[in-house]
This record gives C-alpha cells, sequence and structure tokens, in this order.
C-alpha cells in the first residue's frame, strides 16, 4: 500500500464537520490529487491523570458529524483513515497520561484507564465499519502507556470484534523501537516531525542528509518487525522560518513567515521517502475544517501556499 494522504479535522468542533466552510475545505484538499484522509478528531479527559474519557458536548465532534466528513471524504473518491484522539483538558500532552504502577486502595488506575480507552475506541472503531472506513488508527503518542503491553493487546483484540479493516497505531518520532507490540496491528505509525532542518531557511540537499540517517533506523524497524510497512501517519511543517529545525512547533510566532521553508521540508520528505518499498506513504499534518481566511497563515495549513502545488506534482507521480 502507498498512501497520498492528508490529515483533516483536527481543529474541527461540534457541528463544524456539517456547514459547507466544512464541505469546501475537503472539495479543495481532494483537488490535491491524493487517494486517503485521516479524519482526525479529539475527545477529552479532564487531566493525565483523570481515568474517564467522556465527550464535552460543548465542543466535542458528535457522531453524526463524525459520520457527515467520513461520507464527505468518501463521495470526493478518498479513502478514510479514522483517527479517534483523546486530549487532556489540563492542556497536559496526551503522551504524558499515566499512573501509579500499584494500586491505591481498591483502585486500579490503569485498568480502570484502558477500560475507558477501550470503549471510546470501540465506540468509533463501530462508526468506522458502518462508514466503511479503510483504515482505523488505535491510539495517537500515547507514549506513557505504549509499555503496558497485554493492556494494549486486549484493546486492540476488542476492537477488532467490531472493525474489520486494517489497524495502525501512532508513536511519536524517536520512540519507535519503544513499542513492543507492533504485531498486533497491521501497520506500524508514527509522527514523522524529525529535526532536518539544522539552521533557518535549511536546503533540501542538507534535510534530505537528515532524512537519509532516519532511513536507516526505520527500514531495520520495518525489518525487525517481518518487514511491516511504516506509515507517517502525522507529518508537517508550518510556514516560518526555522520550523524545519522543529517541525512540531506549534507555539512560537516570532519567527519570520516563509512559505520556501515549508516546501523545502516537504520536498525533501518526497524525494527521501517515496521509492521506499517499506514505506506505506503520508498522511501530511494538517488540512483546517474550513479554509484560511486569514493570510499569510503562518500554521501547518499549506492552502494558497508555495508547498500546495508541491503536492499536487508529487501525487500526480507512481511509485517505482
Amino acid at each position: 500500500m502507498f498512501i497520498k494522504g492528508f490529515t483533516y479535522g483536527f481543529d474541527g468542533r461540534r457541528g463544524a464537520y456539517r456547514t459547507p466552510e466544512a464541505a469546501a475545505s475537503m472539495e479543495r484538499l481532494a483537488a490535491l490529487g491524493g487517494d486517503w484522509a485521516a479524519l482526525a478528531f479529539t475527545v477529552v479527559q479532564d487531566s493525565f491523570y483523570s481515568t474517564q474519557i467522556r465527550p464535552d458536548y460543548r465542543y466535542t465532534v458528535t457522531d453524526k458529524d463524525v459520520e457527515t466528513a467520513a461520507n464527505k471524504l468518501h463521495s470526493l473518491g478518498l479513502k478514510v483513515c479514522m483517527k479517534p484522539i483523546v486530549n487532556c483538558a489540563d492542556g497536559v500532552w496526551r503522551a504524558h497520561i499515566f499512573f501509579p504502577e500499584r494500586d491505591w486502595g481498591d483502585k486500579d488506575y490503569w485498568k480502570e484507564w484502558f477500560s475507558s480507552y477501550t470503549a471510546f475506541l470501540c465506540h468509533y472503531a463501530e462508526i468506522a465499519e458502518d462508514t466503511g472506513c479503510e483504515m482505523f488508527c488505535v491510539g495517537c503518542e500515547m507514549l506513557g502507556t505504549e509499555a503496558k503491553e497485554e493492556y494494549w493487546r486486549n484493546t486492540i483484540a476488542e476492537v477488532r470484534k467490531i472493525y474489520h479493516g486494517p489497524l495502525v497505531y501512532n508513536t511519536n518520532h524517536g520512540k519507535e523501537f519503544d513499542v513492543k507490540w507492533w504485531d498486533a496491528v497491521d501497520y506500524i505509525g508514527t509522527s514523522a516531525y524529525y529535526s532536518v532542518g539544522k539552521v533557518p531557511g535549511d536546503s533540501v540537499e542538507n534535510m534530505i542528509k537528515e532524512w537519509n540517517l532516519q532511513k536507516e533506523k526505520l527500514a531495520e524497524l520495518s525489518r525487525a518487525n517481518d518487514g511491516k510497512q511504516i506509515i507517517f501517519m502525522e507529518i508537517g511543517c508550518r510556514s516560518a522560518e526555522g520550523c524545519a529545525m522543529m517541525p512540531y512547533d506549534f507555539t512560537h510566532r516570532e519567527f519570520p513567515y516563509s512559505e520556501e521553508e515549508q516546501a523545502a521540508f516537504y520536498e525533501s520528505a518526497f524525494r527521501s521517502m517515496w521509492d521506499e518499498p517499506w514505506f506505506a506513504g503520508f498522511f501530511w499534518w494538517d488540512w483546517y475544517t474550513k479554509i484560511p481566511d486569514r493570510q499569510p497563515e503562518m500554521g501547518f495549513s499549506i492552502v494558497g501556499k508555495k508547498t500546495e502545488s508541491l503536492v499536487k506534482e508529487w501525487y500526480k507521480k507512481e511509485r517505482k
């Protein structure tokens, strides 16, 4: 499999996927010429140490929202990977979700959290099955939980009872070898925010040298898992000078606007990864629920920027 994809809808809130603006954004996404979209949305737990995951009915996208977006993307000829994500309402990154290793009183924190998380996944797995989604993502950057192998295997087994397509898990860059249960899913996923830029405005050629170092490690990971393909479940770079040095960054607003840096990051990744047989493709981050109406927009969006045309050219190509 090879995915020419993009992530859609992470910024969506209740009702947003069912607007004319959302439809127009999905139509422009399809016009890139790709063939996949990762439909990403969040449900929250109160804090990184909470054991209950539940929607906030003021903000959380509804089941109808999710179904509408999946159906619209399908109608545009795109395959869909449904990607429900847990976030913490207190602003702590989900990677820090963690609990004591021993029970306190009568409370088994890990058991309670995984019970809630499994129910959360199974709820959306049912929607993914009913809407014909072609892939389902069982987690995103849940680094603090990844060592709980038995729980993860049990959770994935429960999801497979409901959803019958391929499964992927999305770890974070540099943590790929820490996951010991890749055999339980069909694809290895990672957030590929590798720091391939070494100076602001670095060249494509220099970025490719850095990608080649990462490729060696990722190829080894694939070999260690019987040739299982690897998907960049997230990858992207803001349109600001210096962001290829830390493509995961979304906080610094003082950097100069630079379409060139974003385009160089994309070009280097395409040129480095395109023909690797163990590589299963890209879900670029991030296509907003609505097309940005303010320019220049210094975020991850590529709409109206040099990178939008670049992606269209690459997505016309076939692999060797």
